[in-house]
């Protein structure tokens, strides 16, 4: 298109601008099986949730639905989308789509909650279109950011919630090219490990995801494999073993720089691992950068599959234990650290959370259509980095805390067979209205860079609260 046609698709498109479209009323009411798929799918134990007995006793007085799930409820589901002629953003989504802007992701999701959402709840939502950018150069392709604002109604009209949204639609294969391996050569595989029948018993136990640790007779545990026990020699004919839990916690580490070798990823992290059950491992600790890596850290293992019939173990940060007890506002410092939570992103994770939210777009489920749509692969959706990161902060607050918002906004896309470790920290606390609410800022990494960055306000009480 000429300049002079852009300008005119541009005001075409702003010209929506503003306008509020027709109250959409939500398919089914707050229910608790649709409560139960979405923390099924975040792992989400909160048992204010879905246990009625400790509902009862909590802060909302009965069960209630997670607040990130506020979007969810309205959402159409897998049927046929019919435009509406007063939808400002099905208009705008509808002419960029035949202009060829064919590709969507989320980017931005701010959420206020007035209150919980419980069971039987009926909500409607009124959209409001507030801004189609210009048009912009992105990662992902060239294409316009558009703005919406939803206030969510109860069925008595009660105002419980609003949402400020942003999505990305642009043209596929109008991206910036990824990153070329140097000279096109194939990445080489990693190193070998050494092998003989002595130790083909451990490294059969690493293809099973098993990290077998050596016993002898006396007691002894040794790592790595010995053939002969270390304090008395004995020598079995058959050596002995037991599966470790795989937890444990770094004693030292060093970050080697130079000379770098092609097959591993840098910055390398190189720990020594100690273990529960009292031997110590050297490993590398991933999922994590180095200046979130400290001695002492808790660590799990995990495992690269470095060749065909070769899987070595590493160590991540260990995933942090929820809180079955809430912490208070005067238990919290301004500054302290939110402990690391490292979220594998398998395509179940993926799929299953995108159903639970009712998001059905095809990216999230139909790797050939995410092909089409310009992505190398599904990719998780906005609503369940919401819902991860809900997780991680009442995991660590407790299962009283209330959320006042949520924040966020997207950068690197979470794609199947990486991890994302989420960290935070509390950054302010005031009392407001008489509630002590903390403040949380918050970021997910991934190998390809930051996938979220938000805040949230959460209410703690100020005294503990009693259950009986």
């Amino acid at each position: 298109m000429s300049d002079a046609d852009d300008a005119t698709f541009l005001a075409g498109l702003q010209a929506h601008v503003g306008a509020t479209g027709t109250a959409v009323a939500s398919r089914d009411a707050v229910n608790e099986p649709m409560i139960r798929h979405w923390c099924d799918a975040m792992e989400d134990a909160n048992p204010n949730y879905t246990d009625p007995e400790h509902a009862s006793g909590g802060p909302h007085g009965a069960l209630a639905a997670p607040p990130t799930m506020l979007n969810a409820w309205t959402m159409l589901g897998n049927i046929p989308r019919i435009l509406d002629p007063n939808d400002p953003q099905g208009g705008v989504n509808a002419k960029l789509d035949a202009a060829g802007y064919v590709g969507v992701v989320a980017t931005n999701s701010e959420h206020v909650y007035k209150r919980y959402l419980h069971p039987g709840d009926l909500l409607t939502s009124k959209q409001k279109l507030v801004e189609v950018s210009e048009e912009k150069q992105t990662g992902l392709g060239i294409g316009h950011f558009v703005t919406t604002e939803t206030e969510y109604y109860d069925q008595t009209g009660e105002h419980v919630g609003s949402m400020f949204f942003r999505i990305l639609k642009f043209r596929p294969g109008t991206g910036r090219p990824a990153a070329a391996t140097a000279g096109g050569v194939e990445r080489p595989k990693r190193p070998r490990p050494s092998s003989n029948p002595d130790s083909e018993w451990f490294w059969e136990g690493c293809r099973e995801r098993e990290l077998r640790v050596q016993t002898f007779s006396d007691g002894t545990t040794v790592y790595p494999p010995m053939v002969r026990n270390p304090r008395t020699g004995e020598m079995p004919d058959t050596p002995a073993w037991q599966v470790s839990s795989g937890r444990g916690s770094l004693y030292s580490y060093a970050i080697p720089h130079h000379p770098q070798v092609p097959a591993f990823d840098y910055p390398l992290v190189v720990g020594l691992v100690e273990l529960e059950e009292g031997v110590r491992v050297v490993s590398n600790v991933v999922d994590c950068t180095p200046a979130q890596v400290e001695v002492g850290m808790p660590l799990e293992v995990c495992w690269l599959q470095a060749d065909d019939d070769v899987v070595l173990p590493q160590f991540r940060p260990a995933r942090p234990e929820r809180r079955t007890t809430t912490r208070t506002f005067d238990e919290v410092t301004v500054g302290e650290k939110l402990p690391l939570c490292p979220i594998p992103i398998t395509p179940t994770l993926i799929v299953s959370a995108a159903i639970a939210s009712r998001d059905y777009q095809a990216v999230h489920h139909d790797r050939d259509d995410a092909h089409n749509k310009g992505s190398k692969d599904i990719f998780m959706n906005i609503l369940t980095s919401s819902g991860l990161s809900g997780r991680y902060i009442n995991d660590w607050a407790g299962p009283d805390a209330v959320f006042k918002n949520l924040k966020l906004r997207l950068g690197a896309p979470n794609y199947p067979y990486d991890t994302m470790t989420l960290s935070g920290s509390v950054t302010n606390k005031e009392i407001v209205d008489g509630e002590g609410i903390v403040t949380i800022a918050y970021q997910g990494l991934n190998s390809l860079g930051a996938h979220v960055t938000g805040t949230a306000d959460i209410a703690l009480p100020l005294v503990a609260l009693a259950r009986s």
